[in-house]
């Protein structure tokens, strides 16, 4: 008889065993000395001559047997969820309480008492000297010009640095120079810079204005420089001194430069049209609170019970006149605010009479968009006249004669063309050779026109490169001409023609077309009609903060280029010195005085020789219009809904000039996703 083995037979844990398994299982042990028996038909039993094992059927189990499995797993289950939940709880805690103390230590250092005594002060920085074309005080010495000795070092030893202006071309130089190559000056009547692209988000509370500022002061700290709350008046170029008007107080005082950048930014063009004067315009801060209390009283007035069917009707539509990024975003945030707050907190019915009037082309999507969203798009007409009640324009009707047209509105944003800041209209007053009526014309190297090259430059809004190419050449034509042959080659010539990055390949093709004999080189009467036929091809910059923000940072460079050789040059100077005095303490202290005038005079090399000419990369341009954006990325394009909104916001995010502000930013967006804009008119 065979033995049987407890493995083989060892009891099943499971569920009770069909007809179908005990005929399975009695096949399988018959060959072993097995018998199956069944009692009874009922309870299935395996026999063995020493030993029997009993299987029972589903009938005569325990029911409380039949749940065990699902029990079982739903034991584990909750136990895996108990698990789990602990370990989120544990990390949280342990998280909060990591944020607690890093606010606690961090608070702990920077809440503390600092005394400042004996604070050094130039007894001059206390008592400036007066001169100048109108004997103004002169600031050489500043307050803060001894407070420590890296800044006593930076005054007394480097190049005054003068920036005028706090846009976009500013904060490019700002954020691209060197530490300690230059004694830095910022000059601007507003006190902090502005992320100008997304103040018409602002304009209706998306954003908060603080999320868009970053203070002056901050930026300047990282260079040591200084910062004149004051406006840029006039500017003697003879001896190098600016005047300005410091804000509060109205006084006026010179600040003198060795190297100068102009990067005021413009107004906005009038076009001879009456009535602009109630208008809003969206440049500034300042601009876009106005507006948003604008908006908001026109909300709260169309609510009142009082207000008449007309009048509603007037205070609740909005007229943008003028294209590009800035109209469209202001159009597009005004819809978005009335179609996710106006209609949750106001009367349905300011909502069903809300009108927003748009008129300038714009590309076929947003106009498909904004014909979706009840937008009233009007093109091919021109404003004649605004007052506070109306905006008056004309059209051609369909026989081709122009008709007057009138809208009732109470609120009219002017957003068209521009025109040039007073300080950059006084400057090109005081050059002959600028003609430009719109900004100052620079050179390929943004040099100014007719001042000494190398002292000022323009970058921005408030200047333009000279594409007047046949005069350009002819004036130097000897300068470009570097090897006195007579001829002047592609080299030579791209060195002295302002262009774009785009223009060269063009321009490259025309020189080719005129090379006749192929030697790279053009005879001087070919090269005029060749920059006729380029001057016609090359057009002006546009006016946007990405060319302002290029050229700030190619100027920037080029700074940091000019800073290492004179670095260079009074190495030379200090070793030349050296050689030549005595090492006694007396001559010692001479050789001291002779070294820092000896740097004081050093003479700038020619941009030409450091530094190519400016080349502007165009990156494409973007616009959000209602929850959807459009991307004009040259050759390419691309526009949709909530994808390219968000990457429309990451690129805006990326922009900013500060952490800070992209924190602030980021936090502004959940806000208002989260809980909606702010109604509350401050």
């Amino acid at each position: 008889m065979v033995k049987l083995s407890p493995k083989i037979l060892r009891p099943r844990l499971g569920p009770p065993f069909s007809s179908r398994t005990f005929s399975q299982l009695r096949s399988k042990h018959l060959n072993h000395g097995l018998q199956l028996q069944s009692c009874n038909g009922l309870q299935p039993r395996l026999t063995h001559s020493r030993r029997s094992f009993t299987i029972e059927s589903n009938s005569n189990r325990n029911p409380s047997s039949n749940t065990s499995l699902p029990r079982r797993a739903i034991f584990s289950r909750l136990f895996t969820f108990s698990k789990y939940t602990l370990y989120l709880t544990l990390s949280s805690v342990v998280g909060l309480v990591v944020l607690t103390s890093s606010i606690f230590i961090h608070d702990l250092f920077t809440y503390t008492t600092r005394h400042v005594d004996h604070v050094p002060i130039n007894p001059l920085a206390l008592n400036l000297e007066r001169g100048g074309p109108k004997n103004l005080p002169i600031a050489r010495v500043l307050v803060d010009d001894d407070e420590d000795e890296d800044m006593h070092r930076i005054a007394r030893d480097k190049p005054r640095l003068v920036v005028v202006g706090g846009g976009w071309g500013a904060m490019g130089v700002l954020q691209t120079l060197h530490l300690g190559d230059y004694h830095v000056t910022v000059v601007s009547n507003e006190t902090f810079t502005t992320f100008t692209p997304l103040l018409s988000s602002a304009a209706v509370g998306t954003v908060q204005v603080r999320s868009l500022i970053e203070p002056l002061r901050k930026i300047v700290a990282r260079l040591r420089g200084h910062f004149v709350n004051g406006k840029a008046i006039d500017v003697d170029f003879g001896q190098r001194l600016i005047e300005v008007e410091c804000v509060g107080n109205g006084e006026k005082v010179y600040i003198p430069y060795d190297k100068l950048v102009i990067a005021v930014g413009s107004t906005s063009s009038t076009h001879g049209v009456p009535g602009l004067e109630h208008c809003f315009q969206l440049k500034t801060i300042a601009d876009a609170q106005a507006i948003r209390r604008r908006v908001m009283d026109n909300f709260e007035a169309a609510s009142l019970p009082t207000t008449s069917p007309s009048e509603r009707k007037r205070l609740l539509s909005f007229v943008v006149c003028g294209g590009g990024p800035t109209g469209i975003e202001t159009a597009a945030e005004i819809f978005d605010f009335c179609q996710e707050d106006i209609i949750n907190y106001f009367p349905k019915i300011c909502r069903e009479e809300v009108s927003i009037h748009y008129s300038e082309a714009i590309s076929q999507y947003a106009e498909d968009k904004f014909k979706r969203d009840g937008v009233n798009l009007i093109t091919n007409s021109r404003v004649a006249a605004v007052t506070p009640e109306h905006v008056i324009f004309t059209s051609k009707n369909a026989d081709g004669k122009m008709e007057q047209h009138t809208i009732p509105t109470n609120f009219t944003l002017w957003s068209t063309g521009i025109a040039m800041n007073p300080f950059a209209k006084r400057v090109t007053d005081l050059l002959r050779n600028q003609v430009h009526r719109k900004a100052i014309e620079v050179d390929a190297h943004l040099r100014v026109k007719g001042t000494p090259q190398g002292t000022v430059y323009a970058v921005g809004d408030a200047a333009t490169i000279e594409t007047s190419l046949v005069s350009h050449f002819v004036e130097s034509v000897e300068e470009a001409d570097k090897n006195k042959d007579g001829k002047i080659d592609f080299g030579e010539w791209e060195q002295k023609i302002p262009m774009a990055e785009d223009h060269v390949t063009k321009a490259r093709e025309i020189f080719t077309m005129y090379d006749t004999n192929g030697d790279n080189a053009l005879e001087l009467n070919e090269l005029v009609k060749l920059l006729e036929d380029l001057g016609n091809k090359i057009t002006s910059l546009p006016a946007t903060a990405q060319v302002a923000s290029q050229q700030g940072k190619y100027i920037g460079r080029k700074f940091n280029k000019l800073a290492r050789w004179r670095e260079r040059e009074e190495q030379k100077v200090e070793r030349t010195q050296s050689d030549t005095t005595s090492t006694t303490s007396s001559s010692a202290t001479s050789l001291s005085k002779d070294d820092v005038r000896s740097r004081k005079n050093i003479i700038d090399i020619a941009d030409e020789s450091i530094c190519s000419p400016f080349r502007y990369f165009h990156l494409g341009s973007l616009a959000y219009i209602g929850n959807a954006a459009v991307f004009d990325l040259g050759k390419y394009s691309f526009m949709g809904g909530l994808a390219a909104m968000y990457a429309w916001r990451s690129v805006y995010w990326n922009e900013q000039v500060s952490m800070r502000t992209r924190a602030l930013l980021m936090i502004d967006w959940i806000v208002r996703g989260a809980w909606g804009r702010d109604l509350s008119r401050l």
